[in-house]
């Protein structure tokens, strides 16, 4: 219809006709291609933006990995510190305070005895607890009867 009316206003011939439908299909042609451009485009715009929350969240794994690192590293240094204490504890009690401990870590009453402290504890803190609550219980029992 459009292409009739531009035929009699013009006074075009089938010739012009002719090239008036190539230029519409043309630009038609062209209107869809780019619109597919504009869908590779978008598509190109939401790839780009996942490879940059892909790059930020593993730059924050990254970051926590070597907290976690730390951590453990930390971790390992208390618990052979501990290691060491208890060797050490071990070595300076009696054979009385160890069969007096051991009884009581098997009834499951630490009468006496101070819990152990949390993780976050300095081993300063349970090491004379321990040592004044193994020594007096059997001295005590021997210097009073």
């Amino acid at each position: 219809m459009r292409e009739k009316g531009l035929s009699r206003a013009g006074g075009a011939s089938g010739r012009d006709t002719m090239a008036l439908k190539l230029l519409f299909w043309e630009l038609q042609k062209h209107l869809k291609s780019s619109s597919g451009a504009s869908v590779v485009a978008i598509d190109n715009k939401i790839e780009q933006a996942m490879d940059l929350v892909k790059s930020h969240l593993m730059y924050a794994v990254r970051e926590e990995v070597e907290v976690l690192k730390e951590q453990i590293k930390e971790l390992i240094e208390r618990n052979s510190q501990l290691e060491q204490e208890n060797t050490l504890l071990k070595t300076l009690a009696s054979p009385e305070q160890m069969a007096e401990f051991q009884a009581q870590v098997q009834s499951g009453s630490p009468t006496g005895i101070s819990q152990p402290p949390t993780l976050g504890a300095p081993p300063q803190q349970q090491q004379p607890s321990l040592g004044l609550s193994l020594a007096p219980s059997s001295q005590s029992s021997g210097t009073s009867g």
